[in-house]
């Protein structure tokens, strides 16, 4: 899941991106609203990390900004500002979440899968489609109870197949969900990670990955 952290602190915006890195997140830095308001009008994120105090706008007025825009993605903010009117404020204007600085990244990491839960309409923190089940916390995943070995990033594609599940998902679309800003497009990896799963993820001899030409991919599983 690709991530925006907003966050004016670069020690702090670096360190996020590590630690939200080896969770398992693909994450695009702004270090102010600018930037930040460029980013989540350009990309189509999973969930945005925003700061509230930021040098040239408030995080609030961004936030009320986006909304008015349709900008739906999960907005959780990340703030000093730990005042009840603030956090009331925050969800007022839209916001999924709010955490108070100083934090674990483990809370962290669990509000950000909640959000982004909710925002596709799951209850469930496992992903179960049919026989599959995909574990966004533990990064687990069976078919038919048997568990299947994937790299970091065949995890990360399937994840985002299975959330979206049954529709077909095209290139782009997964590209701009499983990469991040620096990503190439034409480079052909996709390809590659899409064909290595389709050998690891079998009912028999078929293969549960299947590709509609010239649209996508999708899950083949009821």
């Amino acid at each position: 899941m690709r991530l925006l952290v907003i966050e004016d602190n670069s020690e702090l915006a670096e360190l996020m991106k590590e630690k939200l890195s080896g969770c398992g997140y693909v994450c695009d830095v702004a270090y102010d609203g600018e930037n930040g308001d460029l980013k989540a009008s350009d990309n189509d994120y999973d969930a945005i990390l925003l700061d509230l105090n930021l040098p040239d706008r408030d995080g609030f007025e961004l936030l009320e900004d986006w909304r008015s825009r349709g900008i739906s993605a999960p907005v959780l903010i990340v703030t000093a500002r730990g005042e009840l009117e603030q956090r009331v404020r925050g969800l007022q204007l839209g916001s999924d979440d709010y955490i108070t600085k100083p934090f674990e990244f483990t809370e962290l990491d669990a509000r950000i899968q909640a959000v982004i839960r909710r925002f596709r309409g799951r209850a469930n923190p496992v992903i179960i489609v049919g026989g599959l089940s995909v574990d966004p916390a533990t990064r687990r995943v069976t078919l038919d109870g048997r568990e299947i070995p994937l790299s970091v990033k065949e995890f990360d594609i399937l994840e985002y197949l299975a959330s979206c599940h049954p529709r077909i998902v095209s290139n782009g679309e997964l590209a701009e969900h499983v990469y991040d800003e620096n990503f190439d497009p034409f480079s052909g990896v996709i390809r590659v990670h899409m064909a290595n799963i389709k050998k690891k993820l079998k009912i028999g001899e078929a293969p549960i990955l299947r590709n509609e030409k010239g649209k996508g991919y999708y899950l083949c599983l009821k």
